[in-house]
């Protein structure tokens, strides 16, 4: 091990350690432990502990269902389960995009299995989660503006209000966060929410983050919609309504972290969705 290796609990064995990646969320380790177990261990960091102790709560909870397995824990550290190392990015680069959302919907129904274990008590409710929205809705009430952020505040609290098949999310479902390994088809990096079962699509509208000729494409927005609502067993509508929501706090959230061509692009993503919701 290197210098800039952290100190791995003795009780994990771990013989070798070399860094694979490097987040917002913490830095990523393939390790090799003494029996052979090729896993990873994520330092988190402290910015957003919260968050990733939230994440760590509900793959504990999910037990391995659709899920990478949580194998230990020790303060910022997670030693977890191999995901793999093709992303359905990767996957969707080769067999494509319409492939990629099936597998999407696929792996979403498998982690939403039922679980007869109560759910943590550690997931952040919706109203919460979107909190940054509603701030920015009220500064732009506040200088008398009508704006995008204000017409979804209203729609997430009314969403929020009528929430239906609320159940644990994983809260940052997209492309990156679904890996393909020896168990198949597996989520990483959850956010750990509790709500709507329609929220936790809403964020694969904006994904490939990159990838500009899908986000703002209409017509893919209203494909994706309609397999996530068969999925789901809710109605197109509901989707879409989510995913306008979630792009525009998605867009709050870049704003207050000063990123306005992040926050410009979600905002695009945003009026893309609301456009077919308009028609549909």
């Amino acid at each position: 091990m290197t210098a800039s290796t952290p100190f791995f609990p003795a009780e994990w064995r771990i013989e070798s350690a070399s860094q694979i990646a490097d987040t917002v969320a913490g830095t990523v380790f393939e390790v090799t432990r003494a029996g052979g177990e090729v896993d990873v261990v994520k330092v988190l960091k402290e910015k957003v502990l919260g968050d990733s102790l939230r994440g760590a709560d509900f793959i504990t909870w999910r037990d391995g269902v659709g899920c990478i397995r949580l194998i230990a824990r020790s303060q910022n550290m997670l030693l977890m389960e191999h995901a793999g190392k093709v992303t359905l990015r990767d996957h969707m680069d080769v067999h494509g995009d319409m492939e990629a959302t099936r597998i999407a919907a696929e792996v979403l129904k498998e982690y939403h299995r039922p679980c007869d274990v109560r759910p943590p008590a550690s997931l952040l409710p919706l109203p919460c989660y979107f909190a940054s929205l509603f701030r920015k809705a009220e500064e732009e009430r506040g200088y008398g503006v009508s704006s995008p952020f204000t017409e979804a505040a209203d729609l997430a609290q009314a969403l929020i209000a009528d929430q239906r098949d609320i159940r644990p999310l994983h809260g940052d479902l997209h492309h990156e966060n679904i890996m393909l390994g020896p168990r198949g088809w597996l989520i990483i990096d959850p956010a750990g929410l509790i709500g709507d079962a329609a929220l936790d699509v809403a964020n694969m509208f904006s994904n490939p983050l990159d990838r500009f000729d899908l986000t703002r494409s209409e017509e893919r927005i209203a494909s994706m919609a309609e397999i996530f609502a068969e999925t789901l067993g809710r109605d197109v509508r509901t989707i879409l309504r989510y995913a306008f929501a979630y792009g525009c706090l998605s867009a709050s959230w870049h704003e207050e972290d000063g990123n306005i061509g992040d926050r410009d692009d979600e905002l695009a993503v945003a009026a893309a969705v609301h456009n077919v919701l308009s028609q549909v």
